[in-house]
C-alpha cells in the first residue's frame, strides 16, 4: 500500500496579493495621506478656521476619499494645518489672518503638492562631470602669495 500525501503548499494571505501603489500610465496615486486641522476653540483668530471647518469640511472629506482628515483642537494657539505625505515629509501652514476663502486655497495647496522640499530655481550648484585641468585645490597645496 503506497499512501500518497498532498504537497505541501504555503497558504497565500490577502496582504501578500495587494500590489504596490505607483504613479503610472494606469492610475494616479496622490501624495498627500493625512490632513489635521488644528485650531483654538476660543481665540478670535481661529473664528475664521472654525467657520471653513463647519461649512467645508464634510464636501472636502468626500471629495478626497484617500485623505485621513483629522480636526484637533490646540487651546491658546494659533491656527495651523499639517499635510502629512507618503514620502514621510510634513508641510505646516499657518492659518491666522487668512479669510475662509484663503484657507480654502492653502487647503488645495497642500492637496495638490507632492510633499517634496522645496528646490531653488534661481541658482543651481555647477555640478562637473570631470576633474578639473589643474587637478583639485586644496588650501594646504597651496603657499600663500607674497606680495
Amino acid at each position: 500500500m503506497t499512501s500518497r500525501l498532498a504537497p505541501v503548499t504555503k497558504p497565500i494571505f490577502r496582504a501578500q496579493l495587494s500590489s504596490k501603489q505607483s504613479n503610472g500610465h494606469a492610475a494616479f496615486v496622490p501624495h498627500i495621506r493625512k490632513l489635521v486641522f488644528e485650531f483654538s476653540q476660543n481665540w478670535s483668530s481661529s473664528a475664521n478656521t472654525r467657520t471653513y471647518l463647519q461649512n467645508n469640511l464634510q464636501t472636502l472629506a468626500r471629495a478626497n476619499p484617500h485623505v485621513e482628515v483629522v480636526v484637533r483642537q490646540r487651546n491658546n494657539r494659533q491656527p495651523i494645518v499639517r499635510g502629512f505625505y507618503l514620502n514621510d515629509n510634513e508641510k505646516v501652514i499657518p492659518l491666522n489672518g487668512f479669510q475662509v476663502t484663503g484657507i480654502e486655497k492653502k487647503v488645495q495647496l497642500l492637496l495638490d503638492s507632492s510633499g517634496a522640499k522645496i528646490k531653488s530655481l534661481k541658482r543651481r550648484t555647477v555640478e562637473s562631470t570631470t576633474e578639473s585641468a589643474r587637478g583639485i585645490w586644496s588650501g594646504l597645496h597651496d603657499t600663500p602669495f607674497q606680495i
